[in-house]
């Protein structure tokens, strides 16, 4: 009897240590995922059913969003108090305006003024969204394959929407296939541009996800070695997970920047055809 209690509660240390091992190989996880803040019913048409819950990277999209119409209204009412830019609002416009001569014009060509709003309105929007997950308690919105795929999404809509209106519908796809390719050659063509097409914003989709999820999983896991290996490795964990975190500020930035670069590349393209 002796023996088969001992063996019982050696079973059971064995599924509590395996318990704990496998939770703590799940909390980076756990810290990535998305998951329901606020639980809402769902909302059922016919046989199809919406969840209308609030999930986390949801409410800090709302979060960065608000946090954008106060900052840029606020830089819009300081340079429209002073004929000369001054402060926070110099500091947004000088931002602007690198993006208007340096990255949006130069790659969407002639007509471009008309579609800075978009631009400004997507590099702003990743920014904000990008650095709110740097602040302790929060969470990057751009971390969701949802969310970057919407606005994956949005770039390649405005792309063909442009495309066609600068060029008609049936020019537009049919200069997606450089001129003078042999006919038997055209078969491929026409799927490899059509390929083509749906790439580019799986691409915008992926960088961006990828490129702020891997520095908070770097980060938590850095954090992470300080369970795994004792309190002796804190400075160390502390160090370079500092070292990861500035780094994941320049990283908040430059992915703002390529998403709106590409995007505005890709839209030249489509707006001005080789013929």
């Amino acid at each position: 009897m002796t023996v088969l209690t001992s063996f019982i509660q050696h079973a059971e240390d064995t599924v509590t240590v395996g318990e704990k091992v496998h939770a703590e190989d799940n909390w980076i996880i756990h810290h990535i995922l998305d998951h329901d803040f606020i639980k809402l019913p769902p909302l059922q048409i016919g046989s199809f059913v919406l969840d209308l819950s609030i999930t986390n990277k949801v409410l800090m999209m709302l979060i960065a969003s608000a946090l954008l119409i106060l900052f840029l209204t606020l830089a819009a009412r300081s340079n429209s108090r002073n004929k000369t830019p001054k402060g926070f609002g110099n500091f947004i416009e000088m931002i602007m305006v690198f993006l208007r001569d340096d990255v949006i014009m130069p790659a969407v060509g002639h007509g471009g003024e008309k579609h800075l709003p978009f631009f400004f309105t997507m590099f702003f929007f990743i920014l904000t969204s990008n650095l709110l997950g740097l602040i302790p308690f929060m969470s990057t919105p751009t971390g969701s394959i949802s969310i970057t795929a919407g606005l994956a999404l949005i770039t390649f809509i405005m792309t063909q929407l442009l495309g066609i209106k600068n060029n008609g519908f049936v020019k537009y796809f049919k200069n997606l296939v450089p001129p003078g390719i042999p006919v038997f050659v055209l078969p491929i063509m026409i799927v490899v541009e059509f390929l083509g097409l749906l790439t580019k914003p799986f691409a915008l989709c992926i960088r961006l996800f990828a490129n702020m999820t891997a520095g908070h999983v770097v980060i938590l896991a850095l954090i992470g070695l300080i369970f795994s290996l004792g309190y002796g490795a804190t400075p160390v964990s502390i160090a370079f997970a500092l070292f990861i975190y500035l780094l994941e500020i320049l990283v908040a930035l430059l992915q703002a920047y390529i998403f709106t670069m590409l995007s505005a590349l890709f839209i030249g393209m489509a707006v001005h055809q080789e013929h």
